[in-house]
């Protein structure tokens, strides 16, 4: 057994360099999973200035001087939060509110319907199973009831910690954009002088992470906006919040479309019944995703991110259960990374694969 452990360690981490590049990873995942709280203002306007970047290089290609080039980039940004706040989330607020309010009267209707099925399929459902089932609803209802009071009775924290956030990010971003050189090179030098598998795997994930997150940012807000305008044409309600669900349900490949299709249809129901105008909101929601699927995605993300679907549950699985929902947006990005570690790692005694088998 020792010799087997042996050869395992001389195979995977006789290289120096592997081993600074295992220690390195370590304490970056366990920076993250012990203070990530903490420094989530400061990790937020990293991954802000990350997506901005590259708006900034290219005004730099056009001969715009750097702090110009930073100055108009981060005007454009504070101007897009400015209309979030003062435009979309008072909109979204209201949205919401009334469609707490209007929970109890969709649970009566629901009821009514339900109370039909035990008539037209007596071998399949019974009144009583019915009833159970109209219990166990109206206490998930209650649950949820519970919960938004409580939130609402704690919201002041809250609301003081969203005011640090509106204040402290746009700053850092301001200044991770401004000095990015500078961080860089300090960062830099603290690394070992010969880290050509560090600078390796950093280059190749520069490009797979800058590549998803922008990409995913920018379907968000394709989907989201594309969804607001169809079901507004349509006359759907709770138009704007809906949408946001669709928006961010990209986010998580083949099962975000799957759960969002659900409160869609629902609420589709509820205003329309089995109509015509139902009927158009499931096409046109099936041809956003249609679209969305094999033409949005391929044009923005092509083939630089190519895991395999089964990487990809597993990835979202795990950093959600760990992150929450930042855990679940940079999923792909952090299973690309574990990818490229594993084909960058040096391998002694042994041919190196250059594709991951699940990847």
């Amino acid at each position: 057994m020792l010799k087997v452990l042996r050869g395992w360690m001389h195979r995977y981490f006789s290289d120096e360099e592997a081993v600074v590049l295992a220690v390195l990873l370590f304490l970056a995942f366990l920076l993250v999973l012990t203070l990530g709280r903490m420094l989530a203002p400061v990790i937020a306007g990293l991954v802000l200035a990350f997506l901005m970047q590259g708006l900034v290089g290219t005004l730099e290609r056009f001969r715009v001087p750097h702090l110009a080039a930073v100055w108009l980039v981060f005007a454009l940004f504070v101007g897009a939060l400015s209309v979030c706040i003062l435009i979309l989330v008072p909109l979204l607020w209201q949205q919401g509110f009334t469609l707490i309010n209007e929970l109890p009267r969709m649970l009566v209707e629901w009821q009514s319907l339900l109370l039909l099925l035990p008539e037209s399929y007596p071998q399949l459902i019974t009144q009583e199973q019915v009833l159970r089932g109209i219990d166990a609803i109206r206490g998930e209802f209650g649950r949820f009831g519970h919960i938004a009071l409580t939130s609402s009775l704690a919201s002041l924290p809250l609301l003081l910690g969203l005011m640090i956030y509106l204040v402290l990010v746009p700053i850092l971003v301001f200044f991770f954009l401004k000095d990015r050189q500078q961080i860089s090179n300090w960062i830099s030098g603290y690394l070992p002088r010969e880290r050509g598998l560090i600078t390796q795997v950093a280059q190749e994930m520069n490009l797979q992470i800058a590549n998803y997150i922008r990409g995913k940012s920018i379907e968000i807000l394709i989907v989201g906006v594309v969804s607001y305008v169809v079901f507004a044409l349509l006359g759907l309600n709770y138009a704007a919040l809906l949408a946001l669900l669709v928006g961010f349900s990209v986010v998580v490949p083949y099962i975000g479309a799957a759960v969002v299709t659900v409160p869609i249809a629902l609420i589709g129901l509820f205003q329309w019944g089995w109509g015509d105008q139902f009927i158009y909101l499931m096409v046109a929601y099936a041809i956003i995703q249609a679209l969305d699927g094999n033409v949005l995605v391929p044009l923005l993300f092509s083939e630089a991110v190519n895991l395999h679907p089964v990487a990809i549950i597993c990835a979202v699985l795990l950093f959600g259960g760990l992150w929450g929902f930042w855990g679940v947006f940079f999923a792909i990005p952090l299973a690309t990374l574990f990818k490229a570690v594993l084909n960058a790692w040096p391998r002694h005694g042994a041919v190196a694969v250059t594709e991951d088998p699940v990847a």
